[in-house]
Formats: structure tokens, C-alpha cells, sequence
């Protein structure tokens, strides 16, 4: 057996209605995934227009990829960085605290290389509160990010990754756990 492109099919999938996405295509390219330092609170009204949970005093800075806005839950003092790419094809939520760095991935989908259709699989990824994204790391579908969790730099979240523990590497593995000082 070998992969069939041809019989792919994921008619199953329905983000949302043609319009929508349309718009948010429009949206995202004009306000999010350019360069320009454009307005914050505007992007956030933004966001919160296309069905958005957006907390207080989040920053989005420029060059940010999202997917569908109507998928995401963002908490309270979160900061997104340059070139993230939060390619949500389900539901992804960031808790309070949160810091997603430069060219952090949170990728919901994959396809089941297992079968030749190449089936869509989804996944929901959730960052709870303090959860801090190394620049240029991956999380993976289906994900959980536990209270206070780092994934450090360039590093790869397969499974989830538990509280107050620093995760390093590809695929990443507990390496120590976070404590804070004063």
C-alpha cells in the first residue's frame, strides 16, 4: 500500500462558513501577519469581532499567524511574540501569564500517515497559566501544557508537559523542574 493523495478527503472538517473565513483571511493578512507595529487594542477588538476569548492587557506583536480567531481562548497578561503561528484548527486556549516567544508553532492538525488517504487528525492544545514557549518551539496536537510549564528554546512538545517542569529537546523531555525565587 502506498500513500493515495488522490482519495484524500476531510469534507468532515467545517471551520466555519465560507464568508467567515473569507474575511478572516482578509483580516489576519491586513493586521496580524504583517510587520507593521500596528495597534494592539485594535487587534484585540479584532479578535474578540471574529469570536475571540481575549483577556486584559494581552500583547500581540507583529507578524502573528492565527488561523481561526473563533477557536482561541487567550487569558490576562499574555504575551505573543513575533512570527507565531497559531494554526488552530480546533480549539486552543492560553491560560493567564502565558508567554508564547518568537516563532513558537501551536499546531492542531496532522494527517494518519498510517493510512493512504492521508486522513485529517485534530487535536485541542491548552497552555495553562504561566506556560512559557521557548522561541521557535512546537506544540503539538492534542497537548497540554500544565501550570507553569517551559518548553525551552527550538524544542518540540509531543506529550504533555507537566507543572512547574522544564522541558528541552526533540522530542522534548523533562530536563528539571521551575522554581522562582524572589
Amino acid at each position: 500500500m502506498q500513500t493515495n493523495l488522490n482519495k484524500y478527503d476531510n469534507s468532515w472538517y467545517k471551520p466555519g462558513g465560507t464568508i467567515k473565513r473569507t474575511l478572516w483571511l482578509i483580516v489576519n493578512a491586513l493586521f496580524f501577519a504583517n510587520n507593521l507595529a500596528l495597534i494592539n487594542g485594535l487587534k484585540i477588538r479584532l479578535l474578540r469581532l471574529f469570536g475571540a476569548s481575549v483577556g486584559e492587557r494581552v500583547v500581540i506583536k507583529p507578524s502573528v499567524n492565527i488561523k481561526y480567531p473563533w477557536f482561541l481562548s487567550i487569558g490576562s497578561d499574555v504575551w505573543i511574540g513575533e512570527n507565531v503561528w497559531i494554526d488552530n484548527l480546533t480549539q486552543v486556549s492560553i491560560g493567564n501569564n502565558a508567554c508564547l516567544s518568537q516563532g513558537v508553532m501551536l499546531l492542531t492538525g496532522n494527517h494518519n500517515y498510517s493510512k493512504s488517504t492521508f486522513d485529517l487528525m485534530i487535536g485541542k492544545i491548552v497552555l495553562e497559566d504561566g506556560v512559557w514557549l521557548g522561541a521557535q518551539s512546537v506544540v503539538c496536537p492534542g497537548v497540554t501544557c500544565f501550570s507553569h510549564a517551559v518548553l525551552a528554546v527550538g524544542s518540540i512538545a509531543t506529550k504533555d508537559l507537566m507543572a512547574y517542569s522544564i522541558y528541552q529537546g526533540n522530542p522534548a523531555v523533562k530536563v528539571r523542574e521551575r522554581t522562582f525565587t524572589n
